[in-house]
């Protein structure tokens, strides 16, 4: 991937001019790009991390993280700086999120010292049943589903930006869609990745013409360095600022939505069958955003707080993190450490599958997943010299048993890969960590004629049938249903003050990544941007361990083997941002220094 990630063409714009001041001196020279068009001076180049004052923000991309930091600069807080970030990235990022997805935000209030979360996951039409995937009697095929209208759920984000604004932000929604309704109009700057992701879908992009009119222009790829500008999002913007977000979920944007769901704009002639879906404008009337209290645990003195079901991201990490916190992870070899992670991840995510979904629908025992007393119970079936093998059986978390497991193992479904994270903190001392997704790159692929953005892929989050027919799945398809996410977003505090936030894409790969990230810096004394770039290994109660190359190509990969491990490539896990609160006040925002294209993390005021 490249290293050159997209940037305006504004100048940035008069709203983003000053954000250069957010990045360190030794960032400000412009990255060669190859093609004809050169970088503006005064764009804000991309680097992995930033100190300073002022507040901070960490994104995958340096054209949203402006956005963040221009808000900041002019007053606002970490909520409305996360709120123009996302719906920048919106813009930049729009086969990761946008308007047509969902996501869930978790805040650090200052003042009280407390955690809030958002759930703004997309929801399955009311008319939803455990068989909305099945043809008679059988899973549909998975590419069929995805891009499909019977993919897509009733979008969240939207209704996030709006919920966060009004009860914790200080500007409207009109002020902080500025910024990325400037870059819509105005344009960024396509690098290879984008490019790339692009190419990649390509395929079904040409069979809707909305979509292949946005991100094929003239019919073609589009190319490295040309400016791709998208109207009809910027319109989007102005329309639910000015009208707010009742324009998509009571007005003619939802009608839109809708209609393409309903009826898929396909191009004529085309061959792929793409089966309807049955959102309605009562499916997107009844939308709201919901406020569950976060998880919690406590590791090493610290308090680990995180997003509560139906994501099970915060219920997974917080287990594997009591079965870890038995070990003294500092004092072990590297394969000592990476074996008793990879065990914690395998043995949290067999309890994942069988005892996490939406709440509305199933009993989830938060309490019991989070306990230290379940983990104990479930730590010891690890064992130093011989590997656990998968699909492991879960626990009972109501009724925990030394060593104990509870019926039959099943194995984890898939789960869709491409999301974005974003972190952002203020001169206050507010956080947010949010994670927002249209699903798979490209969503549905589907976008919304006239209105700029794709439309997400995320009910096929839900199991098409059960994993093991003996075994209950918590994540089937129902009206209504919100379906089991793994997004991570975490923030760690100490004595009620912030210590780091953290977050990731990557489908499943989001537990494993915040879970490892944080062990890394916690345990093994890492910085937080070394502890982000650092390799990664991802088990989720599969027969395989994934392996990023760096592990894969290492002598540690062999030693592991030895104790029974099974391994097998991936080219890149995750790509985690991250805040941090040094001890002196200033703030430390870190991104990836390579996955993706290296992420952007900048600060208010720079500071050595």
């Amino acid at each position: 991937m490249s290293n050159v990630r997209r940037l305006t063409v504004l100048g940035v714009t008069a709203a983003l001019a000053g954000s250069l001041m957010a990045v360190p001196a030794a960032a400000r020279t412009a990255a060669p790009r190859p093609g004809p068009a050169a970088q503006d001076p005064a764009t804000p180049a991309k680097t992995p991390v930033a100190v300073g004052y002022g507040g901070a923000v960490s994104s995958v991309d340096a054209d949203a993280s402006a956005a963040g930091i221009e808000v900041l600069r002019k007053g606002g807080n970490a909520v409305d700086a996360a709120v123009a970030t996302a719906a920048a990235l919106g813009v930049t990022e729009p086969y990761s999120a946008g308007v047509g997805g969902g996501g869930y935000f978790v805040y650090y209030n200052a003042k009280t010292k407390t955690i809030r979360t958002l759930d703004g996951r997309e929801t399955a039409p009311r008319s939803a049943t455990k068989d909305l995937f099945l043809e008679n009697g059988k899973p549909i095929p998975f590419d069929d589903a995805v891009t499909s209208g019977l993919s897509i759920g009733t979008p969240g984000t939207p209704a996030t930006w709006d919920s966060a604004l009004k009860k914790w932000g200080s500007r409207s929604l009109a002020q902080v869609l500025k910024p990325a309704e400037k870059i819509a109009a105005k344009g960024f700057i396509v690098d290879a990745t984008f490019r790339q992701q692009t190419a990649d879908n390509e395929a079904r992009f040409r069979d809707f013409p909305a979509t292949a009119d946005l991100f094929l222009p003239g019919g073609k790829l589009p190319v490295v360095g040309s400016t791709l500008k998208n109207p009809d999002l910027a319109r989007t913007y102005r329309e639910l600022g000015a009208k707010g977000v009742d324009a998509l979920y009571r007005g003619a944007i939802g009608q839109d939505i809708v209609r393409t769901v309903q009826q898929p704009p396909v191009r004529s002639g085309v061959t792929r069958k793409v089966r309807p879906g049955d959102l309605t404008t009562t499916d997107l009337r009844a939308y709201h955003t919901l406020s569950h209290p976060p998880t919690h645990t406590t590791y090493r003195g610290l308090d680990v707080y995180g997003i509560a079901p139906s994501s099970s991201g915060g219920t997974t990490v917080a287990e594997a993190l009591n079965i870890l916190e038995k070990s003294d992870l500092s004092h072990l070899t590297e394969a000592q450490f990476l074996h008793r992670y990879i065990e914690a991840s395998r043995i949290a995510f067999a309890d994942r599958g069988r005892w996490v979904g939406d709440p509305a629908y199933e009993n989830v025992p938060v309490k019991g997943l989070t306990s230290k007393r379940f983990a104990a119970s479930r730590e010891c079936l690890i064992n130093d010299d011989k590997a656990l093998t998968s699909p492991l059986a879960p626990g009972d978390p109501r009724h925990p048993t030394p060593c104990g497991t509870t019926g039959q193992a099943a194995p984890t479904t898939y789960e869709g890969e491409n999301t974005t994270h974003l972190t952002a903190a203020d001169k206050w001392g507010n956080v947010v960590a949010y994670t927002l997704t249209i699903e798979q790159t490209g969503g549905s692929g589907i976008t919304v004629p006239g209105r700029g953005f794709l439309l997400n892929n995320e009910l096929t989050d839900f199991s098409f049938a059960p994993a093991n027919p003996a075994v209950h799945d918590p994540n089937l398809p129902g009206p209504g249903k919100r379906p089991r996410s793994s997004i991570s977003p975490t923030i760690v505090l100490r004595h009620g003050s912030p210590v780091l936030a953290l977050g990731s894409p990557g489908g499943a790969t989001i537990i494993t990544t915040v879970l490892q990230t944080l062990v890394n810096h916690l345990d093994r004394g890492m910085s937080l941007v070394d502890a982000i770039a650092a390799p990664r290994a991802s088990q989720r109660n599969a027969a395989a361990t994934e392996l990023e190359p760096a592990l894969w190509n290492s002598p540690l990969r062999k030693q592991l083997e030895a104790l029974g491990h099974t391994f097998k490539l991936n080219p890149e896990i995750g790509a985690a941002t991250g805040v941090q609160r040094l001890s002196d006040g200033r703030w430390l925002a870190a991104a990836e220094k390579a996955r993706r294209g290296g992420g952007s993390a900048m600060v208010v005021d720079p500071a050595p």
